[in-house]
């Protein structure tokens, strides 16, 4: 089975709660890497432990010493505080077949190095193909942004720029589904 590793520090809630249900759904072992405790992340690892659990009792009939060990893959990894930590703990830990979610663009480079698949938090796909042309892009931006050129300007997610992000999350995580399955 592959695995989901999230940029927790950088994606956000709306975001979160989409790849959660999925990861729940689908009952995928997931990374969500931040430098504090995400309680949206804690909730969902006990709201489905909690169906696993039941789910079993009523398949298997297990007993409660038995029970208490289906716990739910969703994992809330919190790092120390500090520049590129929890960016570190994910390229440090991540294997293949896995992909990741991030808005950091120079994480997302690492992990293209390392062969995976990531997807940004505006529904773009990064991969050896296009990673050297974003994080141009990037650099660049930064460049204008220290020389007073260009003010960079935060927008709030709108509803298509959440679809898009959907629509891109769902294709990747069936096409991941088809090639790796479930365990």
């Amino acid at each position: 089975m592959f695995k989901l590793y999230v940029d927790a520090d950088s994606c956000p809630k709306n975001l979160r709660q989409i790849v959660l249900k999925a990861v729940m759904r689908h009952s995928i072992p997931s990374f969500f890497v931040a430098d504090r405790v995400l309680k949206d992340v804690q909730a969902a690892y006990q709201a489905h432990t909690a169906v696993l659990r039941n789910e079993a009792k009523k398949a298997q009939g297990l007993d409660e010493d038995a029970l208490r060990l289906i716990k739910s893959p969703i994992s809330m990894v919190v790092v120390e505080a500090g520049m590129d930590s929890a960016d570190d703990w994910i390229v440090e830990h991540s294997q293949l077949p896995c992909f990741a979610i991030t808005h950091d663009v120079p994480l997302a480079g690492r992990l293209v190095e390392k062969g995976m698949v990531v997807l940004d938090d505006r529904g773009k796909t990064l991969t050896g193909e296009n990673m050297a042309q974003r994080l141009s892009l990037r650099n660049a931006m930064t460049e204008f942004r220290e020389m007073g050129i260009f003010a960079e300007k935060h927008e709030p997610m709108n509803g298509k720029q959440i679809k898009a992000f959907s629509d891109a999350f769902d294709t990747l995580l069936t096409s991941m589904l088809k090639q790796y399955g479930k365990e």
